[in-house]
């Protein structure tokens, strides 16, 4: 939260195609932006709405997909993989301090659950830490987005700076 997820996502898509690179940027947390009053959790609906919308994108020729997720733990990256089923997957994690991250979330967060998810901040970057689930890491602070997001594609081997 607040590593700058969505916003890399949506410059590293403008990069892709203004090079004219097909390929689909997907924020999983916008598949799942609901309150389910069933069993079924949220996760669960945003790994079924991924499996629609990578067969969508699929069967329009789409082989390259920018996810945008915060990864906890292997099962989750593992539930990934299996429906993105592409041959080649890397992770990378967006880094920044605690504080920066934070001051990010506080500033977007501003209805009810700002103080929420405001302390969720360190929690998770502390799960992500243990989890090491990223191929690299990439710092998002004191940077444009547009140099993350550089970085990010040309050490993914996306594209060459």
């Amino acid at each position: 939260m607040g590593a700058g997820k969505s916003a890399v996502l949506g410059e590293a898509s403008d990069i892709l195609a203004l090079r004219r690179i097909s390929h689909a940027a997907i924020d999983l947390d916008a598949l799942g932006l609901a309150y389910l009053s069933s069993a079924a959790g949220n996760d669960d609906m945003i790994y079924n709405n991924l499996r629609s919308v990578c067969k969508n994108y699929a069967a329009a020729g789409v082989t390259r997909f920018l996810l945008a997720r915060a990864m906890e733990d292997r099962a989750e990256l593992e539930s990934c993989r299996d429906i993105v089923s592409v041959e080649n997957i890397v992770v990378c994690r967006l880094a920044a301090s605690v504080e920066t991250m934070q001051e990010r979330v506080r500033m977007r967060e501003t209805g009810l659950l700002q103080q929420q998810y405001v302390a969720r901040v360190s929690k998770l970057n502390a799960i992500l830490d243990d989890a090491r689930l990223e191929d690299f890491i990439v710092v998002n602070e004191h940077r444009s987005v547009n140099e993350v997001a550089n970085e990010m594609l040309i050490k993914a081997g996306w594209i060459s700076a």
